[in-house]
């Protein structure tokens, strides 16, 4: 009998992760959680800052030890600091986009070399409506966002031959837990009424995204991003 496949899910400790962690085990994938929070989520759990690349290839290594296999990636991990661009400082821009972008070459890059080694596998990354379109106060997180696009279409194009594809997944606002509160106001009915589908979306939503490009349906699929969006970006 093939064993199941072992994933490695960043951030799976809350929101998209915790709902990409839970689809992927639905469909029978072993899930570790890598996370700075503690979490009891996912078959094996490791800790690791995404942007110190020692913790993070520790944390791997820690993972295929335990599962025997690493066979797919899915980026979770990020931030956002919302501020205007006159206001924002230094200090938020570079953590968002040392946690967003840097944080999550560092895990792919870990991951891939393992992943060549061993025939191939899948890597996903969460992009953001942001990085296709200009969202006032998002200037560091449109910045980190748009980088994981452009980040993600050179990976699939150098990372294709050693039987790795690289996409995206770029949702509009999420209904997480932590974030829903922050959406039930005039801001948010004004927001909801520009997406043609008229609401925002679950995280269910964007998981099954996430399970569909590490799917056998997807094997074609490389250095695509996938909007789940309601349409709001096709303005």
């Amino acid at each position: 009998m093939t064993p199941p496949r072992v994933a490695l899910v960043t951030g799976g400790a809350g929101g998209i992760g915790a709902a990409v962690v839970a689809a992927l085990e639905a469909e029978g994938t072993r899930v570790a959680v890598l996370d700075r929070t503690e979490t009891s989520l996912g078959e094996l759990q490791v800790g690791a800052d995404t942007t110190d690349p020692a913790q993070v290839r520790a944390a791997v290594d820690e993972v295929v030890a335990r599962a025997g296999r690493l066979d797919v990636l899915v980026n979770c991990a990020g931030v956002a600091t919302i501020a205007p661009a006159l206001e924002i400082d230094l200090a938020g821009w570079e953590r968002t986009v040392a946690v967003n972008l840097t944080g999550a070459f560092v895990v792919a890059q870990t991951v891939a070399r393992h992943l060549a080694a061993h025939g191939g596998g899948r890597i996903v990354t969460i992009a953001s409506q942001a990085a296709t379109v200009g969202l006032a106060g998002h200037v560091a997180y449109a910045a980190s966002k748009a980088g994981l696009l452009g980040m993600t279409r050179t990976l699939a194009l150098e990372w294709g031959p050693l039987g790795i594809t690289v996409n995206t997944v770029s949702p509009t606002v999420v209904l997480t837990p932590l974030a829903r509160p922050n959406w039930e106001n005039p801001a948010g009915e004004a927001l909801r009424a520009q997406i043609p589908v008229g609401r925002f979306a679950e995280p269910e939503e964007v998981a099954a995204a996430v399970v569909f490009l590490t799917g056998p349906g997807a094997a074609m699929v490389n250095g695509h991003d996938l909007v789940v969006d309601g349409g709001y970006t096709v303005r």
